[in-house]
């Protein structure tokens, strides 16, 4: 587990020592562009919080959607974070088994215990990938059946 530890910090130095960038100062026209940073910031500024009323508008609408559909608040909201959940079970369950993988085929190779780790955590992964994909069929059918 050291060796592990040591290992990612290394990795974690490089890569952040490969991804800065040396910035050299000049005193030229600093007025001028403390001036274009204000108005740049305030922009910016000005754009995010747009973006994020859109947003919270989208998931608004996308959630009255589901309450129309499912004939109900909380069939609606409870559909509505069964969608959540569909969608983010993806990214998460790949995640979950690459970092098996690693336990199983890298760290394995010298440790048995920590290999068969790997193995019955992934199975976990993927069982809990297909229960969070099934989940919302199973609930959108026993409700519409209900109607």
């Amino acid at each position: 587990m050291y060796n592990l530890i040591k290992k990612l910090s290394i990795i974690i130095t490089i890569l952040i020592s490969f991804g800065t960038v040396t910035i050299y100062a000049t005193n030229n026209n600093i007025v001028q562009n403390n001036t274009d940073i204000n108005t740049l910031t305030q922009e910016k500024t000005e754009s995010s919080a747009s973006t994020l009323i859109e947003t919270k508008q989208e998931q608004k609408s996308k959630i009255e959607k589901f309450k129309k559909d499912y004939g109900s608040d909380t069939y609606g909201i409870v559909a509505y974070i069964l969608d959540l959940v569909r969608w983010w079970s993806i990214p998460l369950g790949i995640v979950g088994i690459a970092i098996c993988a690693i336990y199983q085929y890298i760290i394995g190779l010298k440790r048995l215990d920590i290999r068969d780790k790997g193995f019955n955590t992934m199975i976990a992964v993927i069982t809990i990938i297909i229960i969070c994909q099934i989940l919302p069929l199973i609930f959108a059918v026993v409700i519409k059946s209900k109607d």
